[in-house]
C-alpha cells in the first residue's frame, strides 16, 4: 500500500506509486546506519498547513466521518431481490481477496447484517491516539497519484484519500491502521518527525497483503523500504495494533497534554 519517497526534506510514506529520486534507497540506507536525534523544535512545530479542500479530522469533523462511514457500511450489507418468477436473487459486495459466500452465509448475513461497530471504534481510538502525539490526520488527496493514504513525518501528517470513506469502515480502518504503524516506526527512531525505523515485529504478511507487496510498483524498493512496508502490511489487519504501537513508541510533543493543547498563562 505504501512505498517511501523523499519530499520536502522528509520521508513521505505513500501508496500505490513510487517516485524519484532514483537514489532514494541509498539515502534511506545511510539514515538507517546513523543515529538520529529529534530536537524539541521538531516536537513543538505544528503540523503542515492544510491544502485547499482538505478536511482535518478533529473532534468535530471526526463525528461527521463516523456518520459517513456508517452510511457507506450499508452498501456492504447483502440484499435479497424477489424475481418475477418468485425466485430470489442475492446481491452482496466482496472486497478483493475475500472468499465468495455461500447461499447459506448470505442468508445468515441478511438475518444479522454486519454493522462494523468494532471497526469504527478502532478508528475513533486511533484518531485520539494520533492527536495525542501531535499527528494530524487529513482527508485529502495524497501527494502520490493513486495512493489510498500516506504518512509524511516532516509534516507530521497522515493523508487519506477522501474516496476511502466511501469504501466503508473496514477499508478506512485498514488504511489508517497501516499509516499509524508507519508513525510508530518514526517514533522508534526518536519522534513522529523522524525517518522511520523498523520496529522489530514479524514481517509475515497475509497472502493478500503479500500479493500487494509483489505488485510491480514495489519492484524498486530498497531493502529498508521493503522491510518497513512488510511490517505495516503484516500487522495492518490487527486493528488495535496501530494504537498500541503509538502508545508504546510515541510521546506527546511539548505543549500538549493528552492530545490537547496545554493552557498557557
Amino acid at each position: 500500500m505504501l512505498p517511501l519517497a523523499f519530499l520536502s526534506g522528509g520521508l513521505l510514506l505513500a501508496g500505490l506509486a513510487l517516485a524519484p529520486p532514483e537514489r532514494r534507497g541509498e539515502t534511506l540506507g545511510a539514515l538507517e546506519a546513523l543515529p538520529f536525534q529529534v530536537s524539541d523544535t521538531l516536537f513543538t512545530r505544528p503540523p503542515a498547513p492544510l491544502r485547499p479542500g482538505d478536511v482535518a479530522l478533529d473532534a468535530i469533523s471526526a463525528g461527521d466521518l463516523m456518520a459517513r462511514l456508517e452510511l457507506a457500511d450499508v452498501d456492504w450489507q447483502p440484499q435479497a431481490e424477489v424475481l418475477p418468477d418468485g425466485g430470489v436473487r442475492y446481491r452482496y459486495r466482496r472486497r478483493e481477496g475475500d472468499p465468495k459466500l455461500s447461499i447459506e452465509q448470505i442468508r445468515a448475513l441478511l438475518v444479522d447484517p454486519p454493522r462494523f461497530e468494532q471497526e469504527r471504534q478502532a478508528i475513533s481510538h486511533l484518531l485520539d491516539q494520533l492527536q495525542r502525539v501531535g499527528v494530524q490526520v487529513v482527508l485529502g488527496p495524497p501527494r502520490k497519484a493513486g495512493a489510498a493514504g500516506e504518512w509524511d513525518p516532516a509534516a507530521r501528517t497522515i493523508r487519506i484519500k477522501p474516496e476511502v470513506v466511501d469504501q466503508g469502515s473496514a477499508t478506512f480502518a485498514l488504511v489508517l491502521n497501516h499509516e499509524a504503524i508507519h508513525v510508530a516506526q518514526s517514533c522508534r527512531r526518536g519522534g513522529v518527525s523522524a525517518p522511520p525505523k523498523q520496529l522489530g515485529l514479524s514481517i509475515s504478511a497475509t497472502p493478500q497483503a503479500q500479493g500487494q507487496l509483489n505488485d510491480p510498483i514495489y519492484a524498486n524498493l530498497s531493502p529498508l523500504e521493503r522491510q518497513l512496508e512488510q511490517e505495516a502490511y503484516a500487522h495492518q489487519d490487527q486493528l488495535e495494533k496501530g494504537a498500541a504501537l503509538i502508545s508504546q513508541e510515541c510521546r506527546p510533543p511539548a505543549g500538549l497534554l493528552g492530545g490537547r493543547t496545554a493552557a498557557r498563562p
